[in-house]
């Protein structure tokens, strides 16, 4: 699945009810997923960070742009950080599955659709740039959103790449491709904002400092603002540029105060300077981080029960025979527990409900054991397909690896009609402590018991489907009955008291 990490930068930080308009515009836009969202009173801005596949970051971004355009009039305008539009900025980075050529595409397509439907000058800018003054972001943004007014007008270099040689109130955006950037402030004990200007001067590139940094001093309050862009942090990384801020501000009789990330930063970026003021050198490997450790260990077997949910239903949805109906019914089962282990703490501490208190701490324990084991039968069915598929894959060239093959493919039958008989009666223990509490639990919850009940009768239905089409393939007629006398038992009667159950609880309301 590609990725890609979207940037948008609004001309907002103050108002948090437009803010607040500009990101639900962007989440309801499809299932994009916003990281974080940082809005500054000084520079009179908010940045965002959001990640998902190249459509939903598309269509969030068109989203973000066309709501702060609606409620952003530059015209009023007023801001520490350069800017020429609503959304000034709208940088694409490829994170996985995506390379940076990939999300020049986007750029463009983003830029052509903003011009033409929203009437918005757009500028392409780094990997994405039509010419090469306008890869420096710095170079379009020259006289900020008062001085492109009039320019865009009347000078043809100031032709955008995209929409009107006119700047309606939205101003203009600028939209690209590039690597990860990390947006990084330092904070100096003084006012003078000349400190912070000229320490940003001797550590940018394009004044002799730092190869793939860009910086400006602010006047923020109550302290001046040296921010800075790492371009790169691989070749310059954050705790280079901290040193020397402070030793440039120790020679100016000034002390740095503290400092911040903006936004989100890759995790290296933070090892690296650990690693660095630590000095941790000869044996020190990363993999000593616990959670890089688990990281590793969930790389080397995933599981589909340690999915985001929805990865698991895209996973479901894809062409692929595993996770199929099996799965699916384990899991339906599984949220029946939930709900029921829910309902019981909703219940403990409650007044009115002291009479029943050691019932409900003890199916709430009963729910989580329910609730733990779906949850794994959820890999455990898909695995069972999966071993009847290598059956098949097993060479049949002879008459003894034919016999042999054929044995597998019985065993593994077998196995694939056993697994989701467990389901059903693991489903069918939580539909009968689920009829128990349904009576004996709060009152406000009750209809979460009668959820629980449809999805766990839900599981088990389609768990006794996947025991059917499994024992039609079985030629062992013994075992087959065996197996549907057990599947007979388990299913009776259950349908009348589950809707009995919630017709019951629907009447209570």
């Amino acid at each position: 699945m590609a990725l890609v990490e979207c940037v948008p930068n609004f001309s907002e930080g103050r108002r948090k009810e437009v803010v607040d308009a500009i990101l639900k515009a962007m989440r309801e836009s499809g299932s994009v997923k916003i990281l974080d969202s940082r809005s500054d009173p000084d520079h009179n801005r908010t940045v965002v960070t959001m990640v998902g596949e190249p459509t939903e970051v598309f269509d969030a971004a068109f989203a973000g742009i066309k709501k702060a355009a609606e409620l952003i009039d530059m015209d009023q305008h007023k801001g520490e950080h350069p800017r020429i539009g609503a959304t000034d900025v709208v940088p694409f980075v490829p994170i996985s599955g995506i390379d940076l050529k990939g999300c020049i595409e986007l750029a463009r397509r983003l830029a052509e659709k903003v011009g033409r439907e929203l009437g918005i000058p757009i500028y392409l800018y780094e990997a994405a740039a039509s010419r090469p003054d306008r890869v420096d972001l710095a170079n379009i943004r020259k006289g900020q959103y008062e001085g492109l007014k009039e320019s865009i007008r009347s000078d043809p270099e100031r032709k955008p790449d995209f929409g009107p040689s006119a700047l309606p109130k939205a101003g203009a955006t600028v939209i690209g491709a590039r690597a990860f950037l990390i947006a990084y402030n330092i904070y100096l004990d003084t006012s003078d904002v000349d400190v912070a200007k000229s320490i940003a001067k001797s550590i940018r590139q394009k004044d002799g400092g730092f190869p793939y940094v860009k910086a400006m001093g602010f006047q923020t309050k109550p302290y001046v603002q040296v921010s800075i862009n790492l371009n790169d942090f691989t070749k310059t990384p954050m705790h280079a540029v901290f040193e020397a801020v402070r030793k440039e501000a120790g020679r100016k009789g000034v002390k740095v105060i503290r400092s911040e990330v903006y936004g989100v930063v890759p995790a290296n970026a933070l090892f690296d300077a650990a690693e660095h003021y630590l000095q941790l050198t000869d044996g020190w490997e990363r993999s000593q981080i616990i959670e890089k450790r688990l990281e590793e260990l969930d790389a080397q077997s995933p599981t589909l029960r340690s999915m985001r949910m929805d990865k698991f239903l895209q996973t479901l949805a894809s062409g692929s025979p595993t996770p199929g109906g099996g799965s699916a019914a384990c899991l339906s089962g599984a949220m029946g527990a939930a709900l029921g282990a829910m309902v019981s703490r909703l219940t403990l501490g409650k007044k009115g409900y002291e009479s029943v208190q050691s019932l409900f701490e003890e199916k709430a324990r009963l729910f989580d054991e329910l609730r733990s084991k779906l949850t794994l039968a959820i890999d455990l069915d898909a695995d069972a397909y999966e071993d009847v598929m290598k059956a098949f894959k097993l060479p049949k060239e002879n008459e003894e690896e034919r016999t042999l093959r054929t044995q597998r493919i019985q065993n593994a039958y077998k196995h694939a009609a056993e697994i989701p008989l467990a389901t059903v009666e693991l489903c069918r223990k939580v539909i009968d402590e689920l009829l128990v509490i349904g009576r004996k639990c709060n009152k406000n919850a009750t209809t979460d018991v009668a959820v629980g009940l449809q999805a766990a009768y839900s599981g088990m239905v389609g768990a006794a489907l996947n025991v059917e089409i499994n024992l039609s393939t079985i030629k062992d007629e013994g075992y087959k009955v065996r197996l549907r006398d057990r599947l007979n038992g388990l299913q009776t009667g259950v349908k009348e008291r589950v809707e009995a159950g919630i017709d019951d609880i629907r009447h209570g309301i």
